[in-house]
């Protein structure tokens, strides 16, 4: 017996949307309790084409960023951005939780193997929440990497144009 997936999908910050997807199937489920299904071609790549109640979805994923379950999509020609969360995502938000221990965060680390297109601070420079601090190309995706807290970049050890690996310090703050 499969488990079932549930998650929130915010979409430009405004619409809400619950997700929840089938074990066996992840484009088929419910989502606000409406059942769906739909056609996916290449699906886990960038690009992407759903089929749903025969109308056609011209899906490209622009970024993502797992750390902060976050991406930018085209559907369409028409831009959003998403932000995902899941049960426990929504436990440590009700808890008072998730702020907290976004301000204790000391350093950045690749979310996932990657090369380094852009770094986007200095060293001493105080960056807000949502920042962009590097860009990390991975899976032929370009991934910014946004400060997790309101912090000052205490030393950049990322390079740009080097290879990076999972879990490789790519800035420490103070």
């Amino acid at each position: 017996m499969s488990q079932k997936a549930n998650y929130t999908a915010r979409v430009n910050n405004d619409a809400e949307y619950k997700i929840e997807l089938d074990g066996k199937n992840s484009s088929a489920g419910l989502i606000n309790g409406e059942t769906f299904s739909c056609d996916v071609l290449n699906p886990g790549t960038q690009r992407m084409h759903f089929i749903r109640d025969n109308k056609s979805f011209e899906v490209e994923v622009v970024t993502f960023n797992a750390e902060e379950k976050s991406l930018s999509v085209k559907v369409n020609g028409r831009d959003y951005e998403v932000v995902i969360s899941d049960r426990y995502d929504e436990l440590l938000r009700s808890l008072g939780m998730d702020k907290a221990m976004g301000a204790k965060v000391n350093e950045m680390k690749a979310p996932m193997p990657g090369l380094v297109l852009d770094i986007r601070v200095t060293e001493g420079q105080s960056v807000a929440k949502g920042e962009p601090v590097i860009v990390l190309e991975a899976m032929k995706m370009e991934n910014i990497l946004k400060a997790p807290a309101d912090v000052v970049v205490k030393k950049i050890v990322a390079k740009k144009g080097n290879a990076v690996e999972k879990n490789q310090v790519l800035v420490t703050f103070e």
